[in-house]
């Protein structure tokens, strides 16, 4: 370590992202994106936004990206002061740590879940307490019931993929009303329901949002929070205070036409539900037990085989999943759903590699 390093980085423990392979034509299902490419009309949005010499990018972008706000905000019912924009949705969340849930009492979080969540307690010296999932990997509802510092988790979980019914998320909502309760819904549109229609009830109730996953967006990195306006002005008041500029403006005008062409959104929703029903049969012929995935990815294990050396065989094949060197879920593999024939190749190779 460096003798320059301050006491709070000797003590991280960084986030390791899945791996981006360096490959001309992987077969890549590690890192839950969208196999489809985003609307036609986020390139065309961008090809406006950027013009013929590229003028607009010597300007500063909106600091307060107004427009995509109203755009959002009318998509869900809201209105723009319930809305926050981030550079994606992890700095959202950092954002959440840093604004809404460092308090005297310990933040709440499951035990099996995504692994930003201890990350960003260590960084902003967030005390929490893990809550262990049922043997099911489900959430029990009951565990969140008492009065904590916040409450925090994804809903479709991951990454296990397993969703909570929002009368549920509701129940924990209604029980902590002293501290923010924030779910992370990254993968909603794959099969859960979301909390968004709670807001107006509950004002300690934080929402978050992403493009990368269904709105195929990961390369730009848009992310929001949905909250009462007192929620989103402590957000505003940690991002003025880090960065005034966090989207820039080919960033804006392609999150503003995603979620301006619903049509396709919900076309490409619905395919990659599809595929996964499909993907989730052929493991199970195959042996595997698949936990109920709500998201785009299925999380499996098979009881004769060790999870990580299939992962190793099978990136030898250049396919690529996610293993978690974790307890309770080491035996396990996260799938990414990629197209038909991604999936196909993926099954193949399994059926192969298990003899």
């Amino acid at each position: 370590m460096s003798r320059y390093w301050s006491d709070v980085v000797q003590q991280l423990v960084p986030y390791v992202p899945g791996e981006q392979p360096a490959l001309a034509h992987p077969v890549k299902l590690n890192t839950n994106e969208n196999p489809y490419p985003p609307s036609p009309c986020v390139v065309a949005a961008i090809a406006r936004e950027l013009g013929a010499t590229g003028e607009a990018l010597r300007r500063y972008p909106d600091p307060l990206a107004r427009r995509l706000r109203e755009t959002v905000a009318a998509h869900h019912g809201l209105t723009p002061a319930q809305v926050f924009a981030g550079n994606g949705s992890d700095e959202v969340l950092a954002h959440a740590f840093h604004a809404l849930l460092k308090h005297d009492r310990p933040l709440r979080f499951p035990d099996i879940t995504y692994s930003f969540y201890p990350t960003y307690a260590r960084l902003y010296g967030v005390q929490y307490e893990a809550v262990p999932l049922a043997d099911d990997f489900s959430i029990r509802v009951d565990d969140y019931l008492g009065d904590a510092g916040g409450v925090l988790f994804p809903n479709p979980n991951a990454p296990t993929g397993r969703a909570l019914p929002l009368a549920d998320v509701e129940r924990i909502v209604a029980a902590n009303p002293s501290s923010a309760v924030v779910i992370d819904e990254a993968y909603v549109d794959f099969g859960a329901e979301s909390a968004i229609a709670l807001i107006d009830r509950y004002p300690n109730l934080l929402v978050v949002h992403t493009t990368s996953k269904a709105r195929a967006l990961a390369g730009m990195r848009v992310g929001f929070a949905f909250g009462h306006p007192d929620l989103i002005e402590a957000l505003d008041r940690v991002k003025d205070s880090f960065n005034s500029y966090p989207l820039d403006r080919l960033a804006q005008a392609a999150a503003q036409a995603a979620y301006e062409d619903d049509a396709y959104f919900d076309g490409m929703r619905r395919k990659v539900i599809a595929s996964r029903e499909r993907l989730t049969g052929a493991l199970q012929a195959l042996g595997f037990d698949v936990v109920p995935s709500a998201a785009n990815f299925v999380f499996a294990r098979h009881p004769a085989h060790d999870a990580a050396a299939i992962a190793a065989r099978l990136k030898e094949k250049e396919i690529f999943v996610r293993h978690f060197k974790l307890p309770r879920i080491d035996q396990h593999l996260r799938i990414t759903v990629g197209t038909d024939a991604e999936c196909d190749t993926f099954v193949a190779a399994l059926r192969d590699l298990l003899g």
